[in-house]
C-alpha cells in the first residue's frame, strides 16, 4: 500500500524554511518508473494516475527521507544518480502547460527497499489483525460481516475508531493501492469488507484502525477464445448465457484448483449432494493438506489476499494452488471470474480467476453447471500491499 508518510513532508516544507516556486507550484506522489541520467530527468507514475516527466528545476533541492519520517529533519541530501526505479518520491515544482511534466525545485525520495520492507510489515499485520467478509448490516457506527473461513460461518461487527482510514476499491481496478479516501456511509449490504484492528475475545467485535471496501461480483463462465497476446479471453457467462471480454494483467490472480482441493469446496457447497464424512474434519482433512502442504496456519485473519488459522480463511488455500496463465486456459473449459464492478457490464478486468472448478459448478446428479450461491469476493490483491 502507498506510503502514507510522504503527506508529512509537505508540512515540513514551512519549517525547513526550504525555498519553493511562487508560481502555484505542483506536488506530485508518485512512483518512479524510469530514469534518464543524461538528461537527468525521470519518469513517474503519478498516484493519481498517469505518466508525468520530473525535470530538474536551475535551483533544486533532493533528500532521501526514512521510512515513516515526520518531517524533513534529519533528511540526507542526495544527488540525483542516488534515486532508483521504484522509489516513492515527492516532486515538488512548476508543472508544464500541458501538464505533462514537472521542473522539480524539490524531490523528496523514499527508497524502494524501505517502501517494500514496510508493505511486507503491513500485509504481516494484516494476516494478524485483518478479517474479510461480505457486509450483512450497516450503520452509522458499524458494519456487519458475515466472515466464510473452513469451519462455517461467523459474524463479526466492525466499528471503526476515531481516527480510522477508511478507503474505497475503485471500479475496474484490481489493485488494493488504487483504493481512494472513502466513508463508512459508501459501504452497502452485500459489498466486501476488509478490516484491520484489534478483535473482542469472543471474536464477535473488532475495533478497526483501517477499512477497505468495494462492490465485486463473481461470476462462473466458460472460455470461448483466448487471446495471450492482449491479455484477455472471451467468455460466455453461464448464467446470463452472454457473452463479455475478460481482462488479466499482473495483478489478477490465476490460479487452477487441484481435484482434492475443488472436491472440498464442492462439499461445502453442494453439501446435501455429498454423503456425511468423518474424522479429519470437513471435507476428509487430507483434501486440504494434499494438495495446499496442510492446513493453513496463522490467525484468522488474511481477509482478501491471505489469513488462514485452522478452519480459516479459505482465500489462502486458494493463494496456495498453483498458478496459470491465459495459455494455458481451453476453449470450453468452465472457470470462475471474480471482478470489480465497473461501467461496462461485458468488459471486466479480473482481479481472481479460478481454472478446476467443474466439481464445484456442477452439482452431483444435475447436468447443467451454476455458480450457486458460491462467492470469491475480492479475492486477489486487497493485501495491503503496493
Amino acid at each position: 500500500m502507498k506510503s502514507k508518510a510522504m503527506w508529512l513532508v509537505v508540512y515540513a516544507l514551512v519549517s525547513c524554511g526550504l525555498t519553493i516556486a511562487q508560481e502555484a507550484p505542483k506536488s506530485v506522489y508518485a512512483t518512479v518508473t524510469k530514469i534518464d541520467a543524461g538528461a537527468q530527468e525521470i519518469v513517474v507514475k503519478a498516484d493519481s494516475g498517469g505518466e508525468i516527466g520530473v525535470t530538474l528545476a536551475a535551483k533544486h533541492t533532493l533528500r532521501k527521507v526514512a521510512l515513516g519520517a515526520k518531517d524533513l529533519t534529519g533528511a540526507a541530501p542526495i544527488e540525483f544518480t542516488d534515486i532508483a526505479v521504484g522509489d516513492r518520491v515527492l516532486a515538488r515544482g512548476k508543472e508544464s502547460d500541458d501538464k505533462k511534466s514537472i521542473a522539480a525545485t524539490l524531490i523528496v525520495v523514499m527508497s524502494s527497499s524501505d517502501v517494500a520492507k514496510k508493505q511486507q510489515e503491513e500485509r504481516q499485520d494484516w494476516d494478524k489483525r485483518g478479517v474479510n467478509g461480505i457486509v450483512t448490516a450497516v450503520t452509522p457506527e458499524s458494519v456487519t460481516l458475515n466472515v466464510r473461513t473452513l469451519a462455517g460461518a461467523k459474524t463479526i461487527t466492525v466499528i471503526p475508531v476515531a481516527k480510522a482510514v477508511v478507503r474505497r476499491y475503485t471500479a475496474d481496478s484490481v489493485k488494493f493501492s488504487d483504493a481512494k479516501d472513502g466513508t463508512l456511509g459508501e459501504i452497502k449490504v452485500g459489498d466486501q469488507v476488509r478490516a484491520r484492528g484489534d478483535k473482542s475475545e469472543d471474536g464477535t467485535k473488532m475495533t478497526a484502525d483501517e477499512i477497505v471496501s468495494g462492490t465485486f461480483k463473481t461470476i462462473a463462465a466458460t472460455v470461448v477464445s483466448v487471446d495471450a497476446a492482449n491479455q484477455q479471453m472471451t467468455v460466455k457467462d453461464l448464467e446470463t448465457k452472454k457473452t463479455m471480454v475478460v481482462k488479466v494483467n499482473a495483478d489478477s490472480n490465476m490460479k487452477r484448483l487441484s481435484d482434492p482441493i475443488a472436491q472440498m469446496i464442492a462439499r461445502r457447497v453442494h453439501p446435501d449432494a455429498y454423503p456425511a464424512r468423518g474424522g479429519r474434519g470437513e471435507g476428509g482433512g487430507d483434501a486440504a493438506g494434499g494438495a495446499s502442504g496442510g492446513a493453513p496456519r496463522g490467525g484468522e485473519g488474511g481477509g482478501m489476499r491471505g489469513g488462514g488459522g485452522r478452519g480459516g480463511d479459505l482465500q489462502q488455500m486458494l493463494d496456495r494452488q498453483p498458478a496459470v496463465t491465459l495459455a494455458d486456459l481451453k476453449v470450453g473449459e468452465p472457470i470462475v471470474i471474480s471482478s470489480a464492478v465497473g461501467n461496462e457490464a461485458d468488459h471486466i478486468t479480473a482481479i481472481t480467476m479460478l481454472a478446476g472448478v467443474e466439481p464445484i459448478l456442477r452439482s452431483p446428479g444435475k447436468p447443467e453447471m451454476s455458480l450457486g450461491g458460491w462467492n470469491l469476493g475480492a479475492g486477489g490483491d486487497m493485501g495491503g500491499g503496493n
